[in-house]
């Protein structure tokens, strides 16, 4: 009898447990299916494609967004970008910092990765 249960699928903790029918992670708070973790995965991954902007516009790489709220910039010469400022050509990214979902070139502080929360896709 197996009774060791698989990591989450969205943090790869070990510490889930079950709550009726489906399995929980307590670090994350992510709840999944214990019948069929293929399906999961796979759902988790097109759901992970999709990036949203504060204001639901999907976006894409290569996108044009602003900025709307400002930024405080920690580690180099910090500062802080403003609320408005143009960011041309960015590129979604899966493996950011944390929750930094996105990765781009901003001027007056060159390349940096920031959240798709605090930006607003140019239509």
């Amino acid at each position: 009898m197996s009774d060791e249960l698989p990591p989450c699928p969205e943090c790869g903790e070990a510490f889930t447990y079950e709550q009726g029918a489906l399995l929980v992670c307590p670090m994350c708070g992510h709840e999944w299916s214990a019948e069929d973790p293929s399906s999961e995965a796979e759902s988790a991954g097109e759901a992970g494609a999709e990036i949203k902007d504060a204001v639901g516009n999907l976006l894409a790489d290569g996108d044009t967004v602003t900025v709307v709220k400002t930024v405080k910039v920690k580690g180099g010469g910090g500062g802080v970008i403003k609320v408005g400022t143009k960011v041309r050509g960015i590129r979604l990214i899966s493996d950011g910092v944390g929750d930094h979902d996105i990765d781009a070139t901003v001027p007056g502080f060159g390349r940096m990765q920031l959240k798709s929360s605090v930006v607003k896709k140019v239509l």
